[in-house]
């Protein structure tokens, strides 16, 4: 593990505990920091991160974005495999580079994109089929932790990783606006997204919202589906088998009568636990990488496309946004 923060804690927590993998240890740049983990979880600090990649298989990445690039670059030199949290990298070149990198030393990557093992979105899988118009709301309250990015990059990459999850094609127009509102990067941003398949998605994240909300609704020619990733629930309303339409349209009639609501389940589990479990089957080679380093490069080349429309369309309001560059 390098980097134990708010996330990096719960890292550390669980491959603990995972039984397939023994964790040989952790790396914080802050030495309090990084003694209050190993006291609280005891689990062993390293002084040096370098040492630590050298006497592991693998690594988990959790360090503040721009740091990224920089880890995993020295842990791929020295044929590790890593986890990589969500943006992969800050640009699209260095995300390349990794890609490179980890092909030329035989070492796998996959991209933190936790949300994938949200349980609203395993239940959801086998009911999703060409979705043709996609609602995505991801607003949360201010923190600090992952405000050295836009929020398109902190939170906003988590619905273009699921959008592009779902929808199956590339996206092929961007239409974006936002605004900084506390920090010097975007802090809302609202996106439509069009598809080479002609779905559309309306895309909106916030962490500058009272409340928090994860939601998402998917509207499909079998019916539509409504996702909450709070609670990892959802339902799937569609419409009964033999409904006679021209009744249906010649008088009013309760919604029960003509559609179907299906309850969306799936087996419980931790998403972070399910993602760091996956990551071990795929070392182990019992299924493929479940995020792929690819999908994370995917992702990324999408929020990169709305931070500069948003730079494109309002100057003036998103002066001084930081849209990564090459």
């Amino acid at each position: 593990m390098i980097g134990a923060g708010a996330l990096g804690f719960h890292h550390v927590r669980i491959l603990r505990e995972l039984p397939d993998a023994t964790l040989v240890g952790f790396s914080d740049t802050r030495p309090d920091r990084a003694a209050q983990v190993a006291g609280e979880l005891g689990v062993q600090a390293w002084t040096d991160p370098d040492a630590l990649m050298a006497a592991c298989d693998a690594l988990s990445i959790v360090v503040p974005t721009p740091a990224h690039y920089e880890v995993a670059c020295r842990a791929l030199a020295m044929g590790k495999h890593v986890l990589i949290e969500k943006p992969l990298t800050t640009t699209i070149a260095q995300a390349d580079e990794l890609l490179a990198l980890a092909e030329r030393h035989g070492a796998l990557i996959q991209t933190g994109h936790v949300e994938r093992f949200n349980r609203a979105i395993r239940a959801a899988l086998p009911y999703v089929e060409e979705p043709r118009f996609i609602e995505s709301d991801r607003l949360a309250p201010f923190n600090p932790r992952g405000s050295d990015v836009a929020v398109v990059l902190d939170l906003m990459i988590h619905d273009i990783d699921l959008l592009l999850t779902l929808v199956r094609s590339s996206v092929q127009d961007v239409a974006a606006a936002g605004i900084a509102v506390l920090t010097p990067f975007v802090d809302i941003a609202n996106a439509r997204l069009t598809f080479g398949s002609g779905a559309v998605a309306n895309i909106t994240a916030s962490r500058v919202s009272r409340d928090r909300t994860r939601k998402l609704r998917i509207f499909q020619r079998s019916g539509y589906l409504s996702l909450d990733l709070a609670t990892g629930e959802g339902e799937f309303y569609r419409l009964r088998q033999g409904v006679d339409l021209a009744a249906l349209a010649s008088a009013p009639q309760s919604l029960e009568a003509f559609v179907e609501r299906v309850p969306l389940v799936a087996p419980e589990g931790e998403p972070l636990r399910l993602e760091l479990q996956s990551f071990l089957d795929a070392l182990r080679g019992r299924s493929p990488v479940t995020v792929t380093g690819r999908d994370g490069r995917d992702a990324l080349a999408v929020a990169l496309r709305i931070l500069t429309e948003i730079e494109r369309s309002a100057p003036s309001l998103a002066a001084g946004v930081g849209v990564p560059r090459a």
